[in-house]
């Protein structure tokens, strides 16, 4: 398995301060934060981008994300743009994902209380319609797409079981899904859930823990290092090496207080507590 350093970790520092922590606590790979890539790249080239990775024999294995790419009506051509955008940069850096996140699930007119009740099947459509597009702009750059649901109660996809329906019938090489260990707590997904996934779609994996609290209260913000909290990550990696991935995982955390911390202190405490609960179940570069 691959392990990668994630730019939500420690989202004070600049990209290139990311690329190099990461190499020098042990990481072989970077999940990039997109607003990071943009800052970056503001100011210098592409090349000099790409020799940044190499320079540091870093790899960068996916750009996070594409926020809320459902029902977005005529705000969607923004997403269509930014897809392009991404995965220009995407083809040049040789990185061969991008992770795509859902909307909240929409209200009914009026704000009633059936916005509780929007249909299922008008979500699965929505984003099977969106995903099939998205999928199009991104084929001619060789770049995969890895739909992330969302835990959270706003979220139109919460589930892995409902991603992968979803990505099962946009049946496209390219599409395939991520999976969160915060979301999938969050989320309140069975672990049978993962079960049912193809392998060959999980494209990225996300390590990450919980305070103790109430579902209800649970934010990005309560994420902590791998091992500190909650989540039962023992049965899900096992359950994950079980149906057989063995790709990236990336350590994604979006606690303020680590934010703080000086970069390479945190980059090294993400790596050996990440190492901690993957190497029972995994190899890792």
């Amino acid at each position: 398995m691959k392990l990668a350093y994630h730019g939500a970790t420690s989202m004070r520092s600049s990209l290139e301060t990311d690329v190099r922590v990461s190499e020098k606590a042990g990481f072989t790979a970077l999940e990039l934060w997109a607003a990071k890539v943009d800052t970056y790249l503001a100011h210098n080239s592409i090349d000099r981008l790409k020799k940044l990775f190499t320079d540091n024999d870093i790899e960068p294995t996916a750009i996070n994300s594409i926020e809320f790419i459902g029902f977005r009506g005529k705000d969607y051509k923004k997403i269509q743009k930014r897809c392009l955008q991404l995965c220009q940069i995407a083809k040049e850096i040789n990185c061969s994902t991008i992770v795509v996140v859902p909307s909240p699930t929409p209200r009914a007119k009026g704000g009633s209380v059936l916005e509780l009740f929007f249909p299922w099947q008008k979500v699965v459509n929505e984003y099977v319609a969106v995903l099939r597009n998205l999928s199009d702009i991104a084929k001619p750059y060789n770049v995969n797409l890895a739909f992330e649901f969302v835990g959270f109660p706003w979220c139109s996809v919460r589930t892995p079981r409902g991603a992968f329906e979803i990505v099962k019938k946009v049946n496209r090489k390219n599409i395939g899904m991520n999976l969160d260990c915060c979301h999938f707590y969050i989320g309140g997904g069975d672990i049978r859930e993962i079960d049912q996934l193809d392998t060959s779609k999980i494209l990225t994996f996300h390590l990450n823990d919980l305070e103790d609290a109430s579902k209800e209260a649970l934010t990005d913000g309560l994420r902590v290092l791998p091992g500190l909290g909650v989540i039962n990550l023992d049965e899900i990696c096992k359950k994950v090496k079980q149906i057989g991935y063995d790709g990236v995982c990336a350590i994604e955390l979006f606690r303020e207080e680590y934010w703080r911390w000086e970069p390479q202190k945190l980059a090294k405490k993400a790596y050996t507590t990440a190492k901690k609960i993957l190497e029972p179940h995994f190899n890792i570069e």
